[in-house]
């Protein structure tokens, strides 16, 4: 272990940080594959030095690429890891995060303003990044919850997660924002946000998709890409309040 890696270690202390930029969060502690990505000025939870100490003795005995530290984000209750390298870019937090609350009405005011940010975002060179949720480059889900966070209202980070958090609505009834989701009979992994007229934007990856965002229709005379998604069409889901974080610490 190096002199930079123990003075870090030794400084760290479990609790609340700040992200001073923007920064990757990995699905395991080699740090090999994105699970998701936290902006600058969010919140995470660092878990304890004993745990963190036991963590990186496991990677170097694994011999391990990259040393990393468990976290959680504050605002989706999101867990993965955090590279040490990157302990640097985080501050302790001065105030505890929490979600602002908004009205069914607040949230219907907004939603021109969500429906613009992902127009914005599909007018910069982009490609799908899988655990994308920082621009230019988005997961389907990712795009949508850095969408609804633009205006403050926070959700899941996962496509199946926002489908259980947003109130059910037929599919008749869509109206510009909604969400619709795809995937399995049993499972939603697909995710597009409705802008009226049988037309949704998403961002979808380069198998049966269009490697970034893009719009499509729900209809079996769309093209290629457009039918794939459609076959797949679970239903959709109306945001009708902002995540509330549950405090979980792991």
């Amino acid at each position: 272990m190096s002199l930079n890696l123990k003075s870090q270690i030794a400084n760290l202390e479990s609790g609340e940080y700040e992200c001073l930029a923007n920064l990757n969060i990995y699905d395991s502690l080699e740090c090999t594959r994105l699970a998701t990505q936290a902006q600058a000025g969010r919140h995470l939870w660092v878990t304890s030095k004993n745990d963190v100490e036991k963590h990186l003795s496991e990677a170097m005995r694994d011999s391990a690429i990259d040393t990393s530290v468990q976290v959680c984000l504050c605002e989706d209750d999101y867990p993965g890891w955090l590279s040490v390298a990157d302990l640097v870019l985080l501050q302790i937090a001065t105030t505890p995060y929490q979600a602002k609350s908004f009205s069914e009405s607040e949230i219907k005011k907004l939603l021109p303003e969500v429906i613009a940010f992902t127009h914005k975002a599909m007018q910069q060179p982009n490609y799908y990044l899988w655990g994308g949720t920082v621009g230019p480059n988005y997961d389907c889900s990712g795009l949508i919850q850095a969408a609804f966070r633009s205006v403050g209202i926070c959700l899941p980070r996962d496509a199946y997660q926002q489908e259980d958090f947003t109130q059910p609505i037929d599919l008749a009834l869509v109206t510009p924002g909604d969400l619709v989701f795809f995937g399995t009979p049993q499972k939603a992994t697909h995710v597009g946000l409705y802008l009226g007229d049988g037309y949704y934007i998403h961002s979808s990856g380069k198998d049966k998709g269009r490697n970034g965002i893009g719009i499509d229709i729900l209809s079996e005379q769309g093209d290629e890409v457009s039918q794939s998604y459609y076959q797949q069409l679970r239903g959709a889901g109306r945001v009708v309040k902002s995540y509330e974080s549950k405090g979980i610490r792991r």
